[in-house]
């Protein structure tokens, strides 16, 4: 008799999500669904964000405040001493001073809301890309 020869065994292909990428619910409810249900945790967050982004924008104004509010007093030195100084102070320095202190507040608000994403992002989440 002949030898019959026996098929090779089937292949069978697994499909599915792999194991490490499986998503597992978080252990506590993520901040965003506390933010959208307007929640009292939720109200506190948002309320930390305001409250840090007031702080910043005040300091803004106070140094900006601090230090250009007093160049007025410049004009009240004697005429013979406060002529060209008063006005480069008020032509040449005051712009790039309110530039410096935009720039901080600026950085420092842009600070605050990755802060805050962080807080009531999942962290199984991938980052958000902005910009």
């Amino acid at each position: 008799m002949a030898e019959q020869q026996q098929p090779p065994p089937r292949r069978e292909v697994v499909t599915g999500v792999p194991r490490g990428a499986r998503r597992r619910p978080p252990a506590h409810a993520p901040a965003r669904s506390e933010i959208s249900e307007q929640t009292t945790l939720g109200a506190t967050y948002v309320r930390a964000l305001m409250r840090s982004q007031l702080r910043a924008g005040l300091g803004a104004v106070a140094v900006l405040v601090l230090l250009l509010g007093l160049l007025p007093l410049g004009f009240l030195m004697p005429r013979a001493a406060a002529g060209t100084p008063v006005w480069v102070a008020l032509g040449l320095v005051a712009y790039p001073v309110m530039w410096l202190i935009a720039r901080w507040y600026v950085a420092r608000a842009e600070r605050n809301e990755a802060d805050f994403t962080g807080l009531v992002t999942d962290p199984a989440e991938p980052p958000a890309r902005f910009r």
